[in-house]
Parts: C-alpha cells; structure tokens; sequence
C-alpha cells in the first residue's frame, strides 16, 4: 500500500514540475498577458482542470516560473563557482549568454523580460520577485569583480549586467542573434582589460 502512495506522490509532483517547466518556457515565449493557463497545460500535457490542483491562479505559476529561473541561476553559478578564477567565472556567464543568443534573438532575456512585463502591474507583488531574481545575477557577479579587486565592484556589475540586458533587448528587437556573439565578445575584451 505504501508503494501506491509514494508512485501517486512522485505522479503529481511530476506533474507539478512538467507544469513548472512549461510555464517557465511559454512565459518567455509568449509573455505573462498573452498565456493562459491553459496554454500552459496543453505545453505540459496536463489536463486544464488538474492545474488546479498545483495552482490555484495564473499568478501562481509565474512565482513558480520565477523560482525557476531562481534555481536556473543558483545552479549556473555553482557551476562557475567550480573555476578557480573570477576574471574566468564572469567570462564563461558571458559565453553562455552567447550561446543562448538564437532564444535570446526571440524571446530576450527569460528574466528579464518577465521583470519588464510585471513591473506594468501594481507594485509590491511578482515584479518584486523577478527583481529578486536579478538582484540575484548582480549579487553574484559584484562578488566576482571584488574578487578580482577591482574598484567599484558593483558598479562594475551594474554594467555588466545592463550590457546582458540590453544585448538580450537588441537581439530580440532586431532578431539579430548576432548581436550578442559580437557585444559578448566587447564583454570578454573588457573582463581582460581590468587590472
């Protein structure tokens, strides 16, 4: 019987995160006013109405897709954490936005578009939580610059994260992914050039 219980549970939490990934990825696609939960659903080929059961609101899966994208740059970062040298850390964050640039080119920035989008709504609700989220990349980026022991580490990190920003708004815009092959490799000249 216990058997039972445990398959049912892993069942819905399955669920519970094939509806997560879904909403992560239609919201970048298709932006927060656009999706339906429905939309949503059939991405996660989960019936409508057992969304319910995970969510009760729209609202609830973009917070869930948020702390996606949360766990997304805590993982990331981890991983670069593993290189022995900051000057390396930040150039490998910029390589993998570059990678990134053909979904970049369509969608922008998950993040940071989604931070746009919520920030139209009233205050004080999920435009704080995406704000967080990128409070998060510049938190960890300012600590690789005061690595190095450059002056100004957060203004440091201010701009590079702005330049992240705006590459992801200028591939997007133009749909031009090579917009971010050649403003990441400006980023990397840069990240040598610091003393």
């Amino acid at each position: 019987m216990t058997d039972s219980i445990e398959k049912r549970a892993a069942k819905r939490g399955d669920k519970r995160q094939r509806l997560v990934a879904a909403a992560a990825s239609v919201l970048h696609e298709r932006g927060v006013e656009r999706t339906t939960i429905a939309d949503i659903a059939r991405a996660a080929d989960v019936p409508v109405g057992n969304v319910y059961y995970y969510f009760k609101t729209k609202d609830e899966l973009v917070e869930a897709a948020l702390d996606r994208h949360a766990e997304y740059l805590d993982a990331l970062t981890a991983r670069l954490d593993e290189l022995a040298d900051p000057r390396e850390r930040l150039k490998s964050l910029v390589a993998g936005w570059v990678e990134a640039r053909e979904v970049a080119a369509r969608h922008g920035c998950p993040t940071g578009t989604l931070a746009v989008e919520l920030d139209k709504r009233d205050e004080g609700g999920l435009d704080l939580a995406a704000g967080l989220v990128i409070r998060r990349l510049l938190d960890w980026v300012e600590r690789q610059y005061r690595e190095m022991g450059v002056d100004e580490p957060d203004g440091h990190a201010l701009a590079l994260v702005g330049a992240y920003q705006g590459m992801s708004l200028l591939a997007s815009a133009l749909r031009d992914p090579e917009v971010m092959t050649r403003e990441g490799a400006r980023l990397v000249r840069e990240i040598d050039a610091l003393t």
